[in-house]
């Protein structure tokens, strides 16, 4: 009677009381029996209760708990089946486990926190449980505990893609600019995939929307200006994006210089140019002594080269955030005339880029918003990504995701309030 009393207050699972405990060598087995005596159906988004039973499983359940020191601990109970009108002949719901899982919510919550801080092969030689389980957990975590609700109420949002695997393999994720958290993910960059988003979003809460951040990419657009999804929102685009497509045609040119130079007869300046990429392409507050000096010489040469660098620059210079809406809109302008007559072909399809996106530009300006937000949370999931040398599915990769950067709030078991019941 006191082992049973302290394992009472040991375990501390609701909705049960402990009828029996059998120690083994490797394993504690604590017997309960469930206190309710209406049967519940287990399916989430089912209701229904009755006292009817339908019949009483010829085997015991079991579920794995948080470990005592090196002993495993096992709840184990008799359970009752019952018949749901909507989802037939149901095995009964228990209050401290979740629905088809082998483990009660305690442990699962425990491995899902150990997820978003280590490795799995971290967890699976700490809890002993095998790695394809710790994806299950995550996901079953993250069905029961994502708030169906996080959709309402969005305004502002950015949508992004981030691989998740090698062979251009992505993930679409929306993130709410508001919450700061990833509220939506799903598999595919393309339009279609947005599009899914949309069909749940719903048009009653898509009409809310009223701007979209996005980068350069024409899916997102397509799919945003659809009829039914959000085209009354303002589209803006990233001006992290369009400097990086000026970066490039910078880099651009410096390939078609190089493979010039390599013409001549004398490779050792071609090796020596090859060298200045970087004197190039970093922000001269950032520059070495000897990156400095590179650019200095390039300068002193001039050409095409020193062209395509002072284009770039003064473009980031636009965007240093000192102006307003209608002088970097006009700085853009004069921009793009400069690059257009700069005889730098790379430079001349730079600018016809540039003035297809000049209004979403300067939208994402006036109204100060940006996927620099995404972009962050971005490097968060590649971070994770590294740290789990990869995923095998992408349904795991976007539960991982949503456990970390979704509006979920993990609570280990000795923080949630103790209720006292009886």
């Amino acid at each position: 009677m006191r082992v049973t009393t302290a394992f009472n207050r040991l375990l501390d699972l609701p909705g049960v009381s402990i009828t029996d405990v059998s120690f083994l060598e490797d394993r504690v087995i604590v017997d309960v029996a469930l206190l309710r005596r209406r049967l519940a159906c287990p399916e989430s988004d089912c209701g229904f209760t009755t006292r009817a039973r339908y019949d009483t499983r010829p085997v015991s359940s079991c579920w794995r708990h948080l470990d005592l020191g090196r002993w495993g601990l096992v709840v184990r109970a008799e359970l009752r089946r019952l018949e749901c009108p909507a989802h037939g002949v149901k095995v009964e719901a228990v209050p401290f486990a979740r629905h088809r899982a082998g483990f009660t919510r305690d442990f699962e919550d425990v491995i899902a926190y150990l997820a978003t801080r280590t490795d799995k092969t971290t967890i699976t030689r700490l809890q002993r449980i095998d790695w394809h389980t710790v994806g299950r957990i995550c996901a079953r975590v993250v069905a029961d505990s994502l708030d169906e609700d996080r959709l309402d109420a969005l305004v502002t949002i950015g949508v992004d893609e981030v691989s998740w695997k090698k062979h251009h393999n992505y993930l679409t994720l929306v993130t709410d600019h508001t919450g700061k958290k990833i509220v939506w993910g799903s598999e595919g960059k393309d339009s279609e995939t947005l599009d899914t988003f949309f069909d749940e979003l719903g048009t009653e809460r898509a009409a809310e929307l009223a701007a979209v951040s996005m980068d350069m990419g024409p899916a997102f657009a397509k799919s945003v200006r659809e009829e039914g999804h959000a085209p009354q929102a303002v589209i803006c685009i990233d001006p992290f994006h369009a400097v990086k497509l000026v970066g490039d045609a910078l880099d651009t040119v410096r390939r078609e210089v190089w493979n010039e130079m390599r013409q001549l007869p004398d490779p050792a300046q071609a090796k020596k140019f090859k060298g200045a990429r970087w004197s190039l392409l970093k922000n001269p507050e950032n520059l070495t002594d000897d990156q400095a000096a590179t650019l200095r010489k390039l300068k002193r040469k001039g050409g095409g080269i020193w062209r395509a660098y002072r284009l770039k620059e003064s473009f980031r210079a636009i965007f240093a955030g000192d102006l307003d809406a209608d002088e970097a809109g006009e700085l853009i302008d004069r921009w793009i005339s400069q690059a257009q007559r700069s005889q730098l072909p790379a430079f001349v399809k730079a600018a016809k880029t540039i003035r297809k996106f000049r209004d979403g530009i300067l939208a994402s300006i006036r109204l100060k918003i940006n996927n620099g937000r995404a972009e962050g949370l971005n490097n968060h999931v590649r971070l994770l990504i590294r740290r789990a040398y990869g995923f095998h599915t992408a349904t795991a990769a976007l539960a991982l995701v949503m456990l970390t950067c979704g509006p979920i709030t993990l609570v280990l078991p000795h923080e949630r309030p103790r209720i006292r019941t009886g």
